[in-house]
């Protein structure tokens, strides 16, 4: 899906001059209805000397999407990789698919100003390969109704017993006061990672994808947390407390029955609240919204963590044929983050998107959809934004987006991290996305009744017949030795 902008001569410049240009193509995930506001991109374009060919893929299906393009060997010279999807494109990294750019970082002047720490964190084999946008180690939490906790008294939740009964006054207690049985408590969407699960998973104690025990590596579904976690989902099914499709509901659904006021609890990325709460309010001015990010659990407060950056650009040898094209590609990323650029891509335009107040940025609520529509999706191809010291600072957040970033901040006092990050394991870059799927669907149908523990049990063993039983092996030496 071809969403994004195709430049050729522009009417501000020469055909001669546009057509000198390099042409930098870019595959990038659109988390917004439609992609950007194409003068904007036009005018990144003639900031950085560039033409832009951008393929703006819907986020629900980009990581499919990017893998057929891997598979038909069509990538783009710039393609974006998730960081849930980096894992399993290592064997195509080790195969020499992509260019490996360290060495060139430190010709650029903002490129060679970019986190050590992250970079490393990227590292395949101790070699640079992308360039990473830059995020929080755990952004997770519950986005509720608070006008809803108000209605029906309560409280919000700071325990997992707390957040369900929250969830079952929500779907029977009529908090919408239309005296219809018509709303239900949790929102959730086909997968695992982002949606409810393995935050839920956390909050009960399960670990980051493995454990590190008695001198083994442990997967994290083989822990009794994991399938405590499986019984809580399992028992908000049964009781329709949480949409009953959520196996085939996407990102988009999975909101609109939280903005549509049919659903009043989100498990996910606490920072979502502003844009949900503002959607919401146009359709019931009277919906109010609350963040919480302590949920406790059996051991403690505890939040699932990923490596300090969302994803990662990946520059494609079928498709940059030559050291020269690289460089160019490079430098665009590297002009990107200067200021007039940077900022353009974050703010939009000064009277339009935004307004100043001395060197501080004003975010009007009368531009946020302007803002939204025309701006947001640019966020996809900004590296490193969190620490680019060329992005003005915003002089007054939105109440709930500060109240979302403070607890992001909070979350760093209890985080849970994978202790299989940059450890070595061939056979897991070879096959986990078959296995993981494996364990994904005997998962599903555990919650949805459909196989019992036993049946759960025997998906495990036939995850380690199938090449499970060689990872663990893996990991341990390389964790271990």
């Amino acid at each position: 899906m071809l969403l994004g902008s195709c430049s050729s001569a522009k009417d501000s410049d020469s055909p001669a001059a546009s057509q000198t240009r390099p042409v930098i193509t870019i595959m990038a995930p659109l988390h917004f209805p439609q992609g950007p506001d194409s003068a904007l991109v036009e005018q990144i374009e003639e900031m950085t000397g560039t033409n832009l060919i951008i393929d703006w893929v819907p986020d629900e299906i980009y990581t499919d999407k990017m893998n057929a393009a891997l598979t038909m060997n069509s990538l783009k010279k710039a393609t974006f990789v998730k960081y849930t999807d980096y894992i399993f494109l290592k064997s195509a990294i080790r195969s020499g698919m992509f260019w490996e750019i360290g060495p060139y970082l430190s010709e650029y002047p903002n490129l060679k100003r970019l986190n050590d720490s992250i970079l490393n964190q990227t590292a395949v084999d101790g070699k640079i390969y992308g360039l990473y946008t830059e995020r929080p180690s755990s952004r997770q939490g519950v986005i509720i109704r608070a006008d809803w906790l108000e209605k029906l008294k309560l409280d919000p939740p700071n325990t997992i017993d707390q957040l369900y009964n929250v969830m079952k006054q929500f779907t029977y207690g009529d908090p919408d006061g239309d005296g219809k049985q018509d709303t239900i408590g949790l929102t959730d969407r086909n997968d695992l990672v982002f949606g409810a699960f393995k935050t839920l998973s956390s909050y009960f104690g399960t670990p980051n994808n493995w454990a590190a025990e008695n001198h083994s590596i442990i997967p994290e579904f083989e822990t009794p947390q994991y399938k405590d976690t499986m019984d809580f989902m399992r028992k908000l099914y049964n009781e329709k407390l949480i949409n009953q499709e959520f196996v085939v509901t996407s990102k988009d659904i999975q909101r609109d029955l939280l903005i549509s006021g049919k659903a009043g609890v989100y498990i996910g990325s606490m920072t979502d609240v502003q844009r949900l709460s503002n959607e919401a309010k146009q359709i019931n001015p009277d919906a109010r919204f609350t963040v919480v990010n302590r949920i406790e659990g059996p051991d403690g407060y505890k939040v699932w963590s990923i490596p300090n950056f969302n994803g990662l650009f990946l520059f494609s040898k079928s498709a940059i044929k030559t050291e020269d094209e690289l460089k160019q590609v490079l430098a665009f990323f590297d002009r990107s983050m200067e200021a007039d650029a940077a900022n353009l891509m974050k703010y939009g335009l000064e009277g339009k998107h935004y307004a100043l107040e001395g060197k501080d940025v004003l975010l009007p609520v009368k531009s946020e959809q302007l803002r939204i529509s025309e701006v947001s999706p640019l966020y996809s191809l900004m590296i490193a934004d969190l620490s680019n010291p060329n992005l003005m600072k915003v002089a007054q957040e939105d109440p709930l987006l500060a109240l979302a970033e403070k607890l992001t901040v909070d979350n760093e006092k209890f985080i849970v991290k994978d202790p299989t990050v940059n450890l070595e394991s061939v056979t897991f870059d070879e096959h986990s996305e078959e296995l993981n799927k494996i364990i994904a669907d005997a998962t599903y149908h555990y919650i949805l009744g459909q196989i019992d523990g036993d049946g759960f049990n025997r998906e495990i063993e036939r995850w380690k017949r199938s090449g499970g039983e060689q990872i663990i092996e893996e990991f341990t030496k390389s964790y271990f030795d």
